[in-house]
């Protein structure tokens, strides 16, 4: 049947209205739907930190849903590390595979029937045909490759250069007769020649197109499975998704998007096409080009909060009262966020301004918080269980702008590392090896017999030593440094590192240290 007389039996009219009545109204409801096929690249987090955020924003849904149509591109592990990523971040979706909800299934290939059905439909209203040619039936996902990625509206109109399907003008009654026969086909989308497409767009406004640049694509493979396409158009309706988030590559198919909601008589969504995330002015964030995902970003010893306080800012900007302030907590974001801050020009991924972000909420953080999740980073270096890790991390706190920092801070702690006698001399602390040595051999003596081996104690014991010796407190506090750590830097002063490592470490340490001043003499 065409479009001059759309029939349905009884049962697919109960179908389709059974369809409808499952989906909710009244309320923002939002998704987000990768594709299980890699990484948790930037780009991807910051589309569901939109998507979470324009809904909690509205006091709506937000959705997960798996789009695994494309299973030649599927990668082991990519949707476990999908759900784990969402679940650190905090980004809990109120649907979705492993939660359930009135519209699932939520994963697209567990909806294969409900597509056919769908786009059969689209076959008997006229916006869609049997296809038996022999010719690629796979669509490029926008995603797939970096070129073209910094396309805008003004790609939209350049030309298509195509030639008509064979297939367009067949008989519908032949058609189906060669489909139910079981000859191989494809269902493509029959785009109307004549005319325009426009579309809206939150952030682009009203883009023109012309019908006679766009190509009649696939809609429903060979396999039976629906292309990206397709899918998310029905999924979306179906799902009640009244705001739809994703990146400006995007563009280029929301004319077809357009045709399709028209065809089927479906109200049109929100669109929220969101400019991409350059690693500079040229290029497109990319895997392969060695930029970071968010877990590379995480291994790399950044904080949750501060990667999606930072990923929030790339593509989006505060208004009003809060326009200069740059800090905030997903909590926070989703009493502010509002679509109209969201920007077409491209994001620059700046790794300096991420570490920026990351040293401010470190050292925002509480001491007992801040222990805890550097406690994992100063154990890689300092397994003596006798150092406390507590009163490292006070020392690392104030210090360190990523995580990973911390290790190389610390390899002094468990051994002490070769060292040579010159860096017993300093001239700011008024040292050499004859005064370290003096030093070192008073100091020994009266660290020995000290009552109590703590702070308090061993800071009064040396402030005490360079008054007696009419010195300034670092030619004191200098050589012992020097003698406990055998490092120039340190991340604590002389105080605490006597304290952490002990009375007995502390000596031992200071022994060897009057052994080499006196080896060199």
């Amino acid at each position: 049947m065409s479009k001059e007389g759309f029939f349905m039996t009884e049962e697919e009219k109960k179908y389709f209205a059974e369809m409808e009545e499952r989906i909710p109204h009244g309320r923002v409801r939002t998704r987000f739907a990768p594709s299980p096929t890699g990484y948790m690249h930037v780009g991807n987090l910051r589309t569901a930190l939109y998507t979470y955020l324009i809904a909690k924003r509205a006091g709506g849904d937000f959705i997960f849903r798996l789009e695994d149509t494309d299973q030649s591109r599927q990668v082991e592990g990519a949707t476990e590390v999908i759900y784990k990523t969402l679940k650190e971040c905090g980004l809990k979706h109120d649907e979705g595979p492993d939660v359930g909800g009135p519209v699932g299934p939520y994963i697209q290939t567990e909806r294969r029937g409900i597509y056919k059905k769908y786009a059969k439909m689209l076959v008997e209203k006229g916006h869609a045909y049997y296809c038996f040619c022999n010719k690629t039936e796979e669509e490029k996902s926008p995603d797939a490759d970096d070129a073209g990625a910094e396309s805008g509206a003004d790609d939209l109109k350049a030309a298509f250069a195509k030639e008509d399907d064979p297939c367009r003008s067949l008989d519908p009654a032949e058609a189906l007769r060669r489909a139910e026969s079981g000859e191989p086909y494809v269902i493509r989308q029959r785009i109307p020649h004549e005319g325009t497409t426009t579309f809206h767009d939150a952030s682009y406004g009203d883009i023109t197109v012309p019908n006679d640049s766009l190509d009649d694509q696939v809609l429903l493979k060979r396999d039976g499975l629906p292309t990206y396409n397709f899918a998310n158009v029905v999924d979306d309706h179906l799902m009640g998704i009244t705001h739809v988030v994703r990146g400006s590559e995007y563009l280029a198919s929301a004319p077809k998007y357009n045709l399709l909601y028209e065809g089927f008589g479906w109200e049109i969504p929100e669109y929220v096409h969101c400019s991409p995330v350059m690693r500079d002015q040229q290029h497109k964030m990319s895997k392969r080009h060695g930029d970071p995902s968010y877990e590379d970003l995480r291994d790399a010893g950044y904080l949750t909060e501060a990667i999606l306080n930072y990923v929030a800012l790339l593509g989006w900007s505060p208004r009003g009262e809060i326009a200069e302030r740059e800090f905030f907590t997903l909590e926070e974001l989703t009493e502010v966020f509002d679509i109209a801050g969201i920007s077409k020009s491209p994001a620059i991924f700046d790794i300096e301004k991420l570490k920026y972000f990351n040293a401010q909420y470190i050292r925002n953080m509480t001491p007992e918080r801040f222990a805890e999740v550097a406690r994992p980073y100063i154990r890689q270096a300092v397994r003596n269980e006798a150092c406390s890790a507590d009163k490292i991390a006070a020392l690392l706190q104030q210090r360190t702008e990523v995580l990973t920092e911390i290790p190389p801070k610390l390899d002094f702690f468990d051994e002490l590392p070769e060292y040579d006698a010159e860096c017993y001399t300093n001239k700011k602390s008024k040292t050499n090896s004859e005064v370290s040595r003096k030093v070192l051999e008073t100091a020994l003596g009266r660290l020995e017999a000290l009552p109590s081996w703590d702070a308090d104690s061993l800071h009064g014991l040396m402030t005490g030593m360079a008054e007696e010796m009419g010195v300034k407190n670092a030619t004191v506090m200098w050589p012992i440094r020097i003698a406990v750590s055998g490092r120039l830097v340190t991340p604590g002063g002389v105080v605490e590192l006597c304290d952490i490592l002990g009375r007995e470490e502390s000596l031992r340490r200071i022994r060897a240290g009057i052994e080499k001043l006196s080896a060199e003499s």
